[in-house]
């Protein structure tokens, strides 16, 4: 994994990129899980709505470090990334996943080589109709995510960025 200066740092250092809009920090509140608790890299996006079947083919695509970021529409009545999912996502090599909507599993996503942020945490599982859209802008904890923007997260928070912030 890169390494790179916490959140607060990078915040600090790229003040001027707020006021362009080219570095955005992710709403408050997230849920942290997984065995990684910092992680970046570039943005992959994914639209959907309590369907989790092109979440679960992208995980099992090689990550390459990249950062999943999944637009759910904030739904908490199923949840999207479960164990499995997450144990796929750390062994193809996926960084982190970002999900606006609900997790489950949380005990085996812990045990994972993988960083997750979600807004809750459910028991049910999605259903599987084939529907969503991929690598298209999303609009996720308050802020757009364009495929290929820079996704740093640690302890405290999720920041967004056009382009790379460290290194």
């Amino acid at each position: 994994m890169t390494a790179f200066p916490a959140t607060t740092d990078l915040c600090d250092a790229h003040e001027p990129l707020f006021d362009s809009g080219e570095l955005r920090v992710l709403g408050p509140g997230l849920l942290a899980f997984g065995a990684r608790p910092r992680f970046c890299g570039t943005a992959r996006t994914i639209k959907l709505f309590e369907d989790n079947t092109l979440l679960a083919q992208a995980v099992k695509e090689p990550g390459g470090g990249q950062v999943l970021v999944v637009d759910a529409g904030g739904s908490t009545r199923c949840a999207v990334l479960g164990g499995n999912l997450a144990r796929a996502a750390a062994d193809n090599g996926w960084a982190g996943v970002i999900v606006y909507g609900a997790v489950r599993d949380v005990d085996e996503i812990d045990g994972c080589a993988v960083g997750v942020r979600a807004l809750a945490v459910t028991p049910r599982r999605s259903i599987k109709r084939g529907e969503g859209q991929r690598d298209l802008v999303v609009h996720v904890f308050g802020q757009l995510v364009r495929p290929g923007d820079w996704v740093y997260a640690d302890r405290d928070g999720v920041i967004v960025c056009s382009r790379q912030l460290h290194g």
